[in-house]
């Protein structure tokens, strides 16, 4: 035990009373109703020995910023308190301390006015120095003096720029994940004007300087000036000029922005001190198409807003509390219950506000609340969540199952895909190739591994862009991958199908999706549709739409056998005079289908039906009847000709009209040729003859005398 002097000296607040002394010589407790002790406005009727508590508060020795303090004694004052510091009534004192000028007024309320400005700090020597913080966790930009700004959009936003950090501007960029209507931070980007240059930090820990990906490790490695080091808690960036530093910390999802220097710069962006619109703060970019679009999807009927606003709230419970009093945690708690209220709480999010309040405590107080996590059961150790996982411009990080990462589609981009059932895009088609392109990230979605799956020819697998993460599979006449080839009565068709690999990975049972997806493309039979014009005009041209491969048609008429001298409007046409037809196709593949000229007439009218009819070529072979029709190539391309001599109807004068059928067949073993001069001829169409009647196409022309 010790002894311990209490000097209640009564002022004027004891109205004349002399002032009296006590002395504790023993642990208790003693009643001082007679004789209130006034301590800073607020009056106590107990003391208790031990480390002078007063009404069971221990109280400390106090220096009052004046000439006359009592010390080393507890004195009876009507004063003021404010941050730390005790002042009497009725005067008002410079503190450099706090860089402010306190007034004490005689009912004992303090008021003060600071130094330093909304961005400031106060050294402690009356000295103030910008030593500000910017944070933004979802959708949600804390200004530096703890504004709150809400992104609606999916746009790129300025964030920060000073004139005192010449050729820095930092933009952050939002995008849509699990719903259209709420966007997310995506990434960070320093734009460098000085060394034309931009560094982005994205999710996963990934920096690029413009397009090339940098390797870093927590050793900070210096890049146009730029101090850039990454941890298991994510991305840093930091510049310094002569005078301001800023620094740039990045985990995925929330950025902290600090910046430091001398008192007196001015600071724009969403995180400055600055009254700018929303609107005027947003950047053009390659995200800037339709970006400012908005969105509303129907509400989330598992969210309950009210057990959020409790989760949210936690921020101004203990442990937090600790740091309530240095940060403002009510911008952090609207950006938890504006997101939250919205969106699932999934990827980690009921903990990524949490975390953002006590990375800024930490960042810009030094006040640590290690606690925090256990009482939260939030994970023990902080780390950037998807870590090392790059996903494309059309995904984001987060989790398919609990504790598993993955490349998610988001919402906008895979909507298009949903709606139709679809995992990808339509098939392509391009003359001697078929290729299918599939979103990774929605084959996913259905616990789909495309590494596991493949054409009918089981070594045909699909090749994933690692830029895009899009799926390709293909075939073409060099590799068919076991393409079928299948024809109705107007098409042949090229099918083939995506399927995953027979493996059972754990004996009798499987866990995974079967697959089966068809995609094809085809030919269209030659349309029916006649052209009847004059030799002058020199060739005939059909262009042939098939939906998928597109091919054209032209028969063009010649003077010589080399087809070199094609007619023109001023050549003259003789009778009996040989003449050559080509009939070449631009867009087939020959090495999967030929052209068939199945037969040519002239009739004495534009129609092929006319009443006078006379054969050139029939069923693929020169008519035997004349001796001037040759034929050449007939079925073993994608192009033949013939030749004749001209003629005209006996008693007719003026046009004749020729006509050719002609067919696409499949190119198989024993090819398309007709045989002729025999008794049978092979097959060379896919159709039957039914089927040729019913669907015969023309091309013709006509020639005049």
């Amino acid at each position: 035990m010790f002894s311990f002097l209490l000097y209640l000296a009564a002022l004027s607040l004891l109205k004349g009373t002399a002032a009296t002394n006590q002395t504790f010589t023993s642990s208790g407790e003693m009643n001082i109703t007679s004789c209130p002790i006034t301590y800073y406005g607020q009056k106590y009727d107990r003391v208790y020995e031990a480390d002078a508590q007063v009404n069971g508060l221990t109280v400390s020795k106090q220096k009052f910023p004046t000439a006359d303090t009592n010390k080393g004694v507890i004195t009876d004052v009507s004063g003021c308190r404010l941050s730390g510091f005790g002042y009497k009534t009725n005067t008002t004192v410079r503190n450099l301390n706090i860089c402010s000028t306190v007034t004490c007024d005689a009912s004992g309320v303090a008021t003060a006015v600071s130094d330093c400005g909304p961005l400031e700090h106060c050294q402690g020597n009356g000295r103030c120095v910008l030593k500000a913080m910017c944070s933004v966790t979802g959708s949600t930009v804390i200004d530096f003096v703890g504004r709150v700004h809400s992104v609606p959009d999916r746009c790129g936003y300025n964030l920060l720029g000073s004139s005192s950090v010449p050729g820095l501007r930092v933009l952050g960029v939002f995008q849509e994940r699990r719903r259209k209507d709420v966007s997310f931070l995506d990434r960070v980007i320093l734009q460098l004007k000085g060394a034309g240059v931009q560094v982005s930090l994205e999710q996963g820990g990934r920096v690029q300087l413009d397009d090339k990906v940098l390797t870093l490790n927590a050793t900070a490695q210096v890049v146009h000036g730029v101090e850039l080091s990454r941890d298991q808690t994510g991305v840093t960036a930091k510049i310094s000029t002569s005078n301001y530093t800023v620094s740039v910390h990045f985990d995925g999802y929330t950025t902290h922005i600090h910046m430091t220097g001398p008192s007196g710069a001015v600071v724009n962006g969403l995180c400055g001190d600055s009254t700018t619109s929303l609107n005027k703060e947003r950047v053009t970019g390659p995200w800037s198409t339709g970006c400012e679009m908005q969105h509303a999807d129907a509400a989330d009927s598992t969210i309950n807003c009210n057990t959020t606003t409790k989760w949210c709230n936690k921020l101004k419970q203990a442990p937090f509390t600790a740091c309530n009093k240095h940060i403002d945690p009510e911008p952090f708690i609207t950006a938890c219950t504006n997101t939250l209220c919205k969106y699932p709480a999934v990827d980690g999010l009921k903990c990524q506000f949490l975390e953002a309040y006590a990375r800024a405590c930490r960042h810009h107080s030094n006040v640590t609340m290690e606690s925090w996590r256990t009482t939260t059961s939030c994970p023990a150790v902080p780390r950037a969540f998807c870590k090392d996982r790059f996903c494309s411009a059309h995904e984001f990080c987060g989790e398919l199952n609990v504790g598993e990462p993955r490349c998610l589609c988001r919402a906008i981009f895979a909507s298009k895909y949903r709606s139709t059932g679809t995992f990808g895009e339509p098939t392509d088609c391009q003359k001697s190739s078929s290729s299918v392109v599939l979103a990774n990230c929605l084959l996913e979605e259905k616990s789909v591994d495309y590494s596991v799956l493949h054409l009918n020819d089981e070594s045909c697998k699909a090749e994933m862009d690692n830029l895009t993460h899009m799926v390709t599979f293909n075939f073409n006449s060099n590799n068919t991958c076991g393409t079928v080839i299948m024809a109705n009565d107007s098409q042949i068709i090229y099918k083939n199908t995506i399927m995953r690999r027979n493996i059972s990975t754990f004996g009798l049972i499987n866990r995974h999706s079967q697959v089966h997806i068809d995609f094809s493309c085809y030919y269209s039979q030659p349309a029916v549709k006649t052209f009847s014009i004059k030799v002058k005009d020199s060739s005939v041209a059909q262009q042939i739409t098939s939906g998928a491969w597109d091919y054209n048609l032209t028969l063009i008429s010649y003077t010589d056998a080399d087809r070199m001298n094609a007619i023109q409007g001023n050549t003259d046409i003789e009778l009996n005079q040989k003449i050559w037809m080509e009939i070449k196709t631009n867009g087939l593949n020959e090495k999967m289908v030929l052209l068939v000229t199945d037969s040519c007439w002239a009739t004495d009218k534009p129609s092929p039906n006319g009443s006078l009819r006379y054969d050139l070529i029939v069923k693929g072979c020169p008519n035997p009847a004349d001796q001037t029709v040759k034929v050449v190539g007939n079925g073993l391309g994608t192009s033949n000709y013939f030749s004749f001599d001209t003629f005209h109807f006996f008693g007719e004068t003026g046009e004749v009209y020729l006509h050719c059928r002609i067919e696409l067949c499949v190119k198989k073993d024993g090819g398309c040729a007709p045989l002729c001069g025999g008794v049978n001829r092979r097959r060379r169409s896919v159709m039957s003859n039914d089927e040729e009647e019913q669907n015969p196409a023309f091309i013709s022309m006509a020639w005049t005398y």
